[in-house]
């Protein structure tokens, strides 16, 4: 299992490599990266805020869970913190099993509690001013299904 909690961008695709290399017995790897969206065309960034070492230990306790529940050879986690531009990457899940339905049901879990148990206060900044993202109560709803 692996968590960063950084502020560097990282390359999806170098990681999901190097993520696959590691797996040794998996049948299935599922990944997702989210990217940050300018949905009213005004965002000039977001701006992710965190509590360094409680946020990481959050989002073991929230791997470690998936790990639990299903039968996976590895955990991988990366979630930025700090200034992001629309289109830059804010975060990335990647699972492993022996089969793929554990692998989607982990990663699907995890992007689920990462996005409403995550320790993370997003702030957008547009033309317009400031202001803080709210939690909605579609990604609230998602975590009942688990």
């Amino acid at each position: 299992m692996e968590i960063r909690v950084q502020s560097e961008t990282f390359l999806p695709g170098e990681e999901l490599d190097a993520f696959t290399a590691r797996v040794d017995g998996a049948g299935a790897v599922v990944s997702f990266t989210g990217i940050v969206r300018d949905d009213s065309g005004a965002l000039a960034e977001m701006v992710i805020e965190h509590y360094p070492g409680m946020t990481e230990r959050a989002l073991e306790k929230i791997a470690a869970e998936a790990c639990e529940r299903w039968s996976l050879a590895d955990v991988l986690v990366i979630h930025r913190f700090g200034p992001l531009a629309p289109n830059e990457q804010i975060m990335m899940v990647a699972t492993a099993s022996r089969h793929r339905k554990d692998a989607f049901d982990a990663a699907e879990f995890l992007m689920d509690y990462l996005k409403s148990r995550a320790p993370f206060w997003k702030k957008e900044r547009s033309r317009n001013g400031e202001s803080w993202v709210a939690a909605k109560d579609s990604d609230e709803d998602a975590l009942t299904r688990w």
